[in-house]
């Protein structure tokens, strides 16, 4: 029944959803995640000077990264391959570019609409814009249970999966004990909040980030000469052109698109939890830097796992296996045995961090539908921490089927928000454009100009307000 439900989900209304209105938004918008894409650099530099009683917009990617590279990058692109044949990583590449200018528009959103609590602290997401800017708070709270689910529970459970079996794989460990150690560990995190989760994304991302990209680029580098031919089977194999992998075209564009969105998110509403708790001078500048953080996901992590792979000599038509052996076999068959050893390390960091993100984006929108309510909070960081040790030791046939089912009507719920939402985004994005224009290097929002919007203006002060403030 799962595969059923998932099968026409998935393989039906997500492709149309995701890569017809990613489409739309990229066109009306005129192409703002390539217009936009190097100005993120002096987003980054003006972050340094942020607030510390907020996270910067630096810290909001590592965060959003610590969810975007996770098991899908490794995992899911190994499944896509296994699947879809090389043509999938092709549709991976569209998913993320039109990817890109929606996760631009959420975040943008998540930042416009987002709110400031008792405590100072800035809250948002996908529920806090369907609450203020479509007026609706029944539906806002049926996201947050989805995103509670998706992420809090769903996820969770498939990222366990993936790093208990690979140390499996590559160690001999037992699933029950690494479940039980990394449902451990997490607890001590979970306790520190989003500021713990923040100093933990700062260290690791990066450190995982890197070294992953490294090796991989090392096997890369030591075939090169055969990268140019791969990258033409995996444009003609997308297409059915290529006569090995002819049959698999329908195949490549469902796990494309599927392995995709699993991979960078877009789309979903799970990275405008993070961007809305940045502190920038204006809600673009955040979504400039999560369209961005979609381009280093799947353009470059995703793509580097793919071509691992494919140039491994290991994969071969019909390959039988899961995506965490594909990509451990495919790099021990290059540098030897070490590279199961090194992909079970990189993956253990990947999830470690995908599940810190993973949670807040749970704890957020419990938030949202009960309030500060403590027990509440205990009760899921123990349900969590139970279903971390479920997905470590449960088939990952059923776990992913759920994980796909529940990411599907998400997307579906979040993207129809986001069309409704897109004349005001835009309009925010003239305001941006028309500052930039005018020479402005770093422009600010000025919530008098929005004043027919339900803005939070502790969030977001008039400019004459905000400027008083900072004198």
């Amino acid at each position: 029944m799962l595969e059923v439900i998932n099968d026409f989900l998935s393989g039906k209304v997500l492709i149309v959803l995701i890569v017809g209105l990613g489409s739309y938004f990229t066109i009306r918008s005129r192409f703002v995640q390539l217009r936009y894409f190097t100005h993120m650099f002096s987003v980054f530099r003006d972050s340094l000077r942020s607030s510390s009683e907020q996270l910067s917009s630096f810290q909001a990617l590592m965060l959003s990264l610590a969810g975007r590279v996770g098991a899908g990058n490794i995992a899911g692109v190994g499944i896509a391959v296994t699947l879809g044949g090389p043509g999938a990583v092709f549709w991976m590449w569209v998913t993320a570019l039109v990817g890109m200018s929606t996760s631009f528009i959420e975040c943008t959103l998540g930042q416009l609409y987002k709110r400031c609590d008792a405590d100072g602290q800035y809250r948002g997401g996908p529920s806090f814009y369907i609450e203020h800017g479509l007026g609706n708070r029944k539906v806002g709270m049926l996201m947050a249970f989805l995103l509670l689910i998706t992420f809090g529970f769903a996820f969770n459970g498939l990222q366990a999966h993936a790093v208990t079996h690979s140390l499996n794989n590559a160690f001999g460990f037992d699933t029950t004990y690494t479940g039980i150690a990394l449902a451990v560990l997490l607890g001590l995190v979970f306790m520190g909040g989003i500021k713990r989760i923040a100093s933990v994304a700062d260290l690791l991302v990066p450190v995982k980030t890197l070294a992953y990209i490294a090796v991989t680029l090392y096997v890369i580098v030591l075939q090169f000469d055969q990268v140019p031919a791969m990258l033409m089977t995996i444009i003609r194999s997308a297409f059915g052109l290529d006569q090995v992998f002819g049959g698999l075209i329908g195949s490549a564009i469902v796990m494309g698109v599927k392995r995709g969105v699993f991979a960078n998110e877009a789309g979903l509403g799970s990275a405008p939890n993070v961007a809305a708790v940045a502190q920038v001078e204006h809600p673009v500048a955040q979504g400039v830097i999560q369209a961005f953080s979609v381009f280093l996901d799947t353009f470059i992590i995703c793509t580097c796992t793919a071509l691992l792979i494919l140039l491994s000599g290991f994969y071969t038509p019909g390959f039988e296996g899961d995506g965490i052996a594909l990509t451990q076999n495919s790099l021990a068959a290059v540098v030897g045995d070490w590279g199961r050893i090194f992909i079970s390390v990189a993956l253990a960091l990947f999830v470690f961090t995908s599940i810190l993100y993973n949670y807040y984006l749970g704890e957020s929108n419990l938030r949202f539908l009960v309030g500060d309510n403590r027990k509440a909070v205990m009760g899921y960081r123990a349900l969590v921490l139970l279903l971390i040790f479920w997905g470590a030791v449960q088939n990952l046939g059923t776990v992913f089927a759920f994980a796909d089912i529940t990411m599907t009507l998400l997307a579906f719920v979040n993207l129809i928000a986001l069309a409704l939402l897109f004349k005001i985004a835009m309009r925010v994005l003239r305001d941006y454009d028309d500052q930039r224009n005018a020479g402005i290097r770093t422009p600010v929002f000025d919530s008098a100009k929005f004043a027919d919007l339900d803005l939070d203006t502790r969030a977001w002060p008039a400019k004459g307000e905000a400027d008083s403030a900072k004198r």
